[in-house]
């Protein structure tokens, strides 16, 4: 009979105590996240930090959207001469991308840009008039006074209180953005300026829900706006002007992938981190191996790990079972059968599948273990903030001809943002060269290629970020001038081969690894020496002017057809 081991108490050499190291990781991470994240928060360090003049960013505030709003509609306003709900209807069809709408007038011509839009744009002379003082409603089958209906742009009349119970109905449903004509087989998008009229006569609050939901589509709809998703909300939104696939930095100090809005995680792509994550969370690995690698007791459930050739078992319990199917059995057994049960001989292809378990777990420990560690030299070195700004003063105070100490803080952004760099190039190999993502991507010989390349720059950048960790925590302040030169020649050199390592690597990935997939397309976020761009603020005043002339335009525009 094969003896037992529990999981969690074998004594193979061979056997990874993997809920112990678990135990303890689980306690940090959350802690260590926050520290890696909040570590390049806030930072104000101008030379460090993308100055907001030249961001490519901003920063959206409860203030700023209408204004941000109404940029775009007067640019589509100008170009089509459009009122302005029709160029908002124009632009939320096109979810706010002007040169979206600009392509499809090229190509396809203003008729088909505004009937796949459901804009409908007629004289008002053409719209067919009442002679009567009462028209039937074909909704509700009743004589209402002319002055109790309202026609569209479309041209369909109907009355008031239809009109009003169908917008109330689709604003209930979040359909405000574009309320449609109740005609049958009408695609034209309702004029906003009568539904916030009638909806207001019934029910204000709900108006002023219609009038949000208007707002807000310039940041629910738009592939180029998002929220900023700190916690608690700060009321903010980023629009970027060129690249999806940037980080930004809100005025909150919130940093986030515009991508996925996640933290920022480059060099992994979105799909790379979202499942990194999600395999630190849930353990996944560990499940896989304790699945393919034990067998529950059918008395206890505990798990039992086979290290024997026969496939009867006995748990600490005493239970006896079969390994092959788990059943419960008795203990008098041959080579060919045991007592009261039979299903067959043990089966090779077992031990296949639990070896395959067992390496694929050493490897995500591999790559994990190594994620881990740097996030854990951030979390001590960024300690190093307070007690470099205590030894600045220190050397500030003595009788030296040194006053520029830039070079330390300067040594010091640069460690952290290599920190994390390297971090992140774990969670990134891992998937590169691994069998998830990129099987078919490479043959063997190709990947391992490609891997030495990329740990051979990996391991580069690794040298000298620990180099230049060990220089900025000497305890320079108590040196004489001679020594601290020396240092402050070691930081500024390292800093500037760190970046340029950085540089290189995300060349490497973008060129070599991601750029050369077939089957795949993953993108990241462009490395940046200055550190991830701080988003400036929406210039308001800039928008008045625009406001107030689009006012004027709404409804006193002269339609071109």
């Amino acid at each position: 009979m094969s003896d037992f081991t529990y999981l969690s108490s074998s004594d193979d050499d061979d056997n990874y105590n993997y809920s112990d190291y678990k135990q303890h990781e689980d306690e940090d991470d959350d802690e260590d996240e926050e520290e890696l994240h909040d570590g390049f928060e806030n930072d104000d360090d101008d030379e460090w930090n993308t100055s907001s003049s030249s961001s490519s960013s901003q920063v959206i505030t409860k203030e700023s959207l209408l204004a941000a709003q109404r940029e775009d509609l007067r640019r589509v306003m100008d170009m089509l001469n459009l009122s302005e709900q029709h160029a908002r209807t124009l632009l939320i069809h096109h979810r706010w991308d002007v040169q979206k709408v600009l392509a499809v007038l090229v190509e396809k011509g203003k008729d088909r840009l505004y009937a796949e839009a459901g804009v409908t744009v007629l004289d008002r002379k053409c719209l067919t008039s009442q002679s009567s003082s009462e028209v039937t409603c074909i909704i509700c089958m009743e004589d209402i006074s002319v002055e109790e209906v309202t026609e569209m742009d479309c041209g369909h009349c109907f009355c008031n209180n239809c009109w009003t119970e169908h917008f109330i109905v689709k604003i209930n449903e979040g359909q405000s953005r574009r309320i449609r004509c109740m005609a049958h087989k009408c695609h034209a998008v309702c004029d906003e300026a009568v539904i916030r009229n009638l909806v207001s006569a019934r029910d204000p609050d709900l108006a002023e829900r219609f009038e949000r939901f208007l707002l807000e589509s310039y940041i629910e709809d738009n592939r180029m706006v998002k929220w900023c998703p700190s916690v608690p909300h700060c009321g903010n939104a980023i629009r970027v002007e060129d690249d999806q696939y940037c980080e930004v930095e809100c005025t909150c100090g919130k940093q986030f992938c515009f991508g996925c809005s996640s933290e920022a995680h480059s060099p992994c792509s979105c799909l790379m981190w979202e499942l990194w994550t999600k395999k630190c969370k849930d353990e996944s690995e560990t499940v896989n191996w304790m699945t393919a690698h034990t067998k529950p007791c059918p008395k206890c459930h505990k798990p039992v790990e086979k290290n024997g050739g026969c496939n009867l078992v006995s748990c600490i319990c005493g239970q006896p079972f079969c390994w092959l199917c788990g059943g419960a059995t008795g203990r008098d057994h041959t080579w060919t059968s045991i007592s009261g049960h039979s299903c067959g001989r043990y089966k090779e292809d077992q031990n296949q599948k639990a070896e395959r378990a067992k390496r694929d777990l050493y490897r995500y420990m591999h790559y994990h273990n190594r994620y881990k560690a740097h996030i854990d030299s951030f979390k001590l070195e960024s300690k190093l903030k307070e007690s470099t700004q205590n030894k600045i003063s220190i050397l500030e105070g003595k009788d030296t001809t040194l006053r520029d100490f830039s070079w330390v803080t300067n040594g010091l952004y640069r460690l952290f943002r290599s920190r994390r760099v390297l971090s992140y190039s774990y969670a990134f190999a891992y998937y590169m060269f691994g069998d998830d993502l990129f099987r078919d991507e490479m043959t063997k010989a190709e990947r391992e290629i490609k891997q030495n390349l990329f740990e051979d720059q990996q391991q580069q950048l690794e040298s000298n970020v620990e180099k230049l960790s060990k220089y900025l925590g000497e305890n320079y302040e108590l040196y004489d001038k001679g020594k601290v030169m020396e240092i402050r020649m070691q930081v500024i050199n390292l800093s500037v081969i760190t970046d340029k390592l950085c540089k290189k690597m995300y060349e490497c990935i973008e060129n070599d690894l991601l750029g050369s997939l077939q089957l795949a397309t993953h993108n990241i976020a462009p490395y940046k020496s200055k550190g991830v761009e701080k988003a400036s603020e929406f210039p308001i005043w800039s928008t008045k002017a625009n406001i107030a002339d689009s006012h004027d335009l709404t409804h006193n525009t002269k339609i071109d057809v």
